[in-house]
């Protein structure tokens, strides 16, 4: 399996169909859980879940286990933080710096 942290293409990949975004959904709202309990809330084909759900274990978003017969599906937040802390966090910075600046000008005037 690769790395996300290694090739960030296959993590936007993953993320950029709608219904790979519902299944990510769908574990955050309830994880653990089985294919059937997933295309229970889908449009679409058991195989089709399965081939979504495949890119997404590749991306590193989806963790599973096996218990007995069935195949359980986690939600792994781990990979999403990374990007929200490498392509959103620093752009967010001197935002929240700047609009803190501006608080503190409009509150105190006379500073």
């Amino acid at each position: 399996m690769t790395d996300p942290a290694d090739d960030p293409d296959l993590l936007f990949k993953a993320l950029a169909d709608p219904s790979r975004r519902r299944l990510l959904d769908l574990l955050h709202a309830h994880d653990g859980r089985t294919l059937s309990e997933l295309c229970e809330h889908l449009d679409m084909t058991r195989q089709g879940v399965t081939q979504h759900l495949g890119l997404l274990e590749a991306a590193n978003l989806v963790a599973v286990v096996w218990r007995g017969r069935e195949k359980m599906h986690f939600l792994n937040p781990v990979p999403l933080q990374d990007l929200y802390e490498r392509w959103i966090a620093k752009f967010e910075r001197p935002r929240l710096k700047a609009l803190d600046k501006l608080k503190r000008r409009l509150e105190n005037p006379d500073d």
